[in-house]
């Protein structure tokens, strides 16, 4: 039913962080926004519902007897199983290792030596490493940057260079690759230089193995290791690495610039290369994405007056700087405080974006294009709008007039809705909204309720458990405060929350316009994921029936208890106009019996809040009583849905609900013919530990 949208990049035991960086910052940037890549632990991949929605598994660089040592048995064979199903492995130097039958590294070497079968066998025979003398764990000794011939014949699609230069350390050679092609091997690369070790027929550097319905791409050197800086004979200059942390200049290590100098010249080389391999596994390769800088960020109210009101609940945790800078120093962020009357020339000039940024207009000194960045150390700009609102120029991708005049609109048309979006924040590009207000506890203990923080673009959006929403622009992306009465957990438990989100959403969809939206096909599905009709699978497979639904958003709900009162941080991400990674609401648009004009995020963004906001009123007043039931099942996708209960031996039973106390679905016990025995278990949610499109909800509470 849904689309194998996911990723996942192996981040457990045996792999390195600076190996997981570089996967996650190249895949990202080549399969963006069509994909969501993912790190993800060896338990996730043994235990959690991962397959459906997954379009490749990547096992990075590291030591392949980790992975061997946590996946060994059940793990491996989900991987294998979900590969020769139609699933797709990437394994890059220790990865390719995994992936082959046999691994045979260092043999001979008491210190190093590593030898013996693997289970995934993907690549039908023997991986022997090292290719290139001198590897050292943990060090840059043996690195290198071989020469590697390509094989244009097995590579049609797309500019591909004869031969290129690849980061190289420590990986294997695939023994006699050649000799395996009847049963589905190409050799892809091949090492130009004399190898170490006997390779047997060829000098496989990179293969492809065709496996059942699936296919592997394993790799001895490191293609997705990219060049992080320019080329430089002084270090102490420009300091190129490949990670934050990992490789820096080291005197005990002769001739390394030399590697990151010869690995510089042929990035656009290698790049191409990657492409066309991800595009023979039939992943849609998007143009290269640059990993955008951060923007300013803008503070503003619905009456401009307000937004002095919030500075100045802020004011105990400002510190001022010797020049008078003012600062906000949080847990997980450190904010800069512009104010109007203050702004210098150098900081407007930075904050209004020119002509030529206008097809990527983010702030350019917060993080940089050709790097990876640890976005949590970079400061975050805020610009007080305490007399009117943003002007157009300063947020050409968000129109603050347009948002207001709607939330005035709405709230006129509903009595409860007074406080959601009075107050916003909003920034171009962002890391999370969720992270932004979540994490910096000292600022969201002085946010009054319904404060909203939007974007345009994350850079490091936050799901459910293991799970990132792609967030490209064309999404609506906020998170709102929510203050929660303690006094009220008994009867308005702060669980709802999420529940009332998702409610919100669709009934603020469906009544974006009057009735003109009112059938649009959205639905629920528990407990925090937004699905609707992808227009593709209804031509051709029967029109709204639930199974052609798919994902088009989820809700992220995190709170802190604070004196008689919980703080919620409720995260929404909606895919409104970009049709990648599924559909969008404007593709959706095209099911409706007339024509209407397309969703506009500003709008959106007003209805959902003034929606939301009545809501939480009434659910404050009445709890989860059976008129808020009833509006929640209206939308729902699995209502009389039958499921097998793992945690109970394979118990089928009927989907009637939820509880109206803690949201629990209830699941009624099947017998004979399917007839219900009487029987009733509870359950709750455990990250993404169930599957209800496979009829699979596997944890008992």
């Amino acid at each position: 039913m849904s689309k194998r949208m996911n990723v996942l990049v192996y981040s457990g035991n045996g792999s390195t962080v600076e190996s997981v960086r570089h996967c996650l910052y190249t895949l990202r940037r080549l399969l963006a926004p069509h994909y969501a890549v993912i790190p993800v632990t060896g338990d996730m991949l043994i235990k959690e519902p991962w397959t459906a929605s997954c379009a490749a598994v990547v096992f990075p660089g590291g030591a392949d007897q980790g992975y061997c040592n946590t996946l060994n048995g059940e793990g491996n064979r989900r991987i294998r199983q979900f590969v020769e199903r139609g699933g797709l492995y990437i394994g890059f130097c220790a990865g390719g290792y995994y992936g082959s039958k046999r691994c045979e590294f260092e043999v001979g070497n008491k210190l190093l030596e590593v030898v013996g079968d693997r289970e995934l066998a993907f690549y039908p025979g023997t991986a022997r490493g090292c290719a290139f003398p001198g590897f050292v764990y943990h060090s840059e000794k043996g690195a290198r940057a071989p020469e590697l011939k390509v094989n244009k014949t097995s590579l049609t699609v797309g500019t591909v260079p004869d031969v290129f230069k690849s980061y190289y350390n420590g990986g294997s050679v695939f023994v006699d690759a050649p000799k395996y092609r009847e049963q589905g091997v190409e050799v892809l690369a091949s090492y130009t230089e004399p190898l170490a070790v006997e390779a047997g027929e060829g000098a496989a550097a990179i293969v492809y193995c065709k496996v059942g319905q699936g296919a592997a791409l394993l790799t001895g050197p490191h293609p997705e290791f990219v060049f992080l800086g320019k080329p430089a004979d002084d270090w102490s200059l420009t300091k190129p690495r490949f990670a934050p942390s990992n490789i820096e200049p080291k005197p005990e290590v002769p001739g390394f610039s030399d590697v990151i100098n010869a690995l510089a010249g042929d990035e656009k080389h290698r790049m191409d290369f990657l492409k066309a391999c991800l595009t023979k596994l039939g992943l849609t390769v998007s143009g290269e994405q640059n990993v955008p800088s951060l923007s300013h960020m803008h503070l503003s109210s619905s009456d401009p007056v307000d937004t002095a009101g919030i500075i100045s609940s802020l004011g105990h945790l400002i510190e001022k700087d010797e020049r008078g800078d003012e600062f906000l120093k949080d847990e997980n962020d450190t904010f800069q405080i512009l104010k109007p009357s203050v702004w210098k020339m150098s900081d407007l000039t930075k904050a209004l974006p020119t002509e030529s940024d206008s097809k990527e207009p983010a702030d350019q000194s917060d993080g940089s294009s050709d790097r990876i960045v640890d976005y949590n150390t970079v400061l975050k700009r805020i610009i007080v709008h305490d007399d009117d609102h943003p002007q157009a120029r300063s947020t050409p991708y968000f129109n603050h007039s347009a948002f207001y005049s709607n939330l005035h609109k709405y709230q006129s048309q509903t009595p409860g809705a007074v406080n959601f979006g009075a107050h916003l924040l909003y920034g171009e590009v962002v890391t999370s909204t969720n992270t932004l207000l979540e994490k910096n506890t000292r600022l969201l203990r002085v946010l009054p309720q319904g404060f909203t923080a939007t974007a345009t673009v994350q850079v490091a959006g936050r799901g459910r458990g293991s799970n990132v929403w792609v967030s490209p622009a064309g999404s609506l992306m906020f998170s709102t405060v929510i203050r929660h009465p303690m006094a009220q957990m008994q009867t308005a438990p702060v669980v709802f929350v999420q529940y009332l989100a998702a409610m919100a959403i669709v009934n603020g969809i469906k009544s974006y316009d009057g009735v003109l939206y009112r059938d649009m096909p959205i639905k629920l599905k528990w407990p925090n994921d937004i699905f609707a009709l992808d227009p593709g699978k209804a031509k051709g497979n029967g029109g709204d029936r639930n199974e052609n639904y798919t994902k088009i958003g989820g809700i992220l709900v995190n709170s802190h208890y604070n004196s008689k009162e919980y703080i919620a941080v409720c995260g929404i991400g909606l895919n409104t106009s970009n049709a990648a990674p599924t559909t969008s609401l404007n593709q959706l648009t095209q099911l409706l019996p007339h024509k209407v004009a397309p969703f506009t995020l500003e709008k959106l963004l007003a209805r959902i809040l003034t929606v939301f906001d009545d809501l939480y009123a009434r659910f404050l007043v009445t709890g989860f009583n059976e008129a808020m039931e009833q509006i929640y099942y209206r939308h729902w996708l699995h209502m009389d849905q039958i499921v097998t209960l793992e945690a109970e031996g394979g118990q089928r039973a009927r989907i009637k609900g939820i509880t109206r106390d803690y949201g629990l679905l209830i699941a009624e016990e099947l017998g004979y013919e399917d007839r219900e025995t009487g029987r009733r278990w509870t359950l709750q949610s455990d990250a993404n530990s169930f599957d209800f499109f496979k009829g699979l909800v596997k944890r008992k509470i």
